[in-house]
């Protein structure tokens, strides 16, 4: 079980919060608004109003100790840099801040940010199970029911070819990747072996490729 803690319970941070809590892991939400941490009460493991860009109330609530902190800051993006700045100084390991614009993406991680996603192109449920399911690296959504996943492969499929896990008949997604350290491959064989340390990147449905949380 992880901790996480969740600033700013708008539409974005309400799901990772409810999927993170929903899945048994501990999850901190943090607001300004009185009526946002009242909705989420059932979303959390606990609720606080606070303003994130006081330094003072981020140490009170023992911020630098969560394994994750999710910035889903709303449209203040004076606000979210600061509080990502701030978490960083303070001695957080790992920073997802959502980010309205590729420039204000870029500033992120200048400052510190660990992963920084987009709204419109990553859902709130999304981003949380990426964040537990420690095999997947990456979800890119092509259209509302289909994405492109990147993941890690388990022992179970070390050693076995590409045409073994037959990726098309069990999961309905196919293959259209394999990175092997820095290198890419695109012209896959159906004999290649997959090896320890691979990452797959498969395109299918996302009810389908979500049973690949659980290889």
């Amino acid at each position: 079980m992880k901790q996480f803690a969740v600033i700013g319970l708008g539409r974005f941070g309400s799901s990772v919060a409810r999927t993170l809590h929903a899945a048994g892991h501990q999850v901190l939400g943090i607001d300004e608004s009185e009526e946002r941490v009242r909705h989420n009460l059932d979303n959390c493991t606990r609720a606080v109003e606070a303003d994130a860009t006081d330094e003072q109330a981020l140490r009170a609530l023992g911020i630098r100790n969560f394994d994750t902190v999710i910035v889903g800051v709303g449209g203040d993006i004076q606000a979210s840099i600061l509080v990502t700045l701030m978490l960083k100084e303070l001695g957080v390991k790992h920073v997802l801040a959502k980010a309205q614009s590729e420039l204000h993406g870029r500033v992120l991680y200048k400052i510190g940010a660990d992963r920084v996603v987009f709204p419109e192109r990553d859902m709130g449920s999304r981003v949380a199970k990426s964040l537990v399911a420690t095999n997947i690296l990456e979800y890119i959504e092509l259209a509302p029911d289909i994405s492109i996943l990147e993941f890690m492969v388990g022992p179970t499929m070390v050693g076995h070819s590409l045409r073994q896990l037959d990726f098309r008949n069990k999961y309905q997604a196919n293959i259209i990747a394999v990175k092997r350290g820095d290198e890419f491959s695109l012209a896959l064989k159906a004999d290649e072996k997959i090896e320890e340390g691979d990452v797959l990147v498969v395109v299918g449905k996302n009810d389908d490729l979500r049973r690949l949380e659980r290889v």
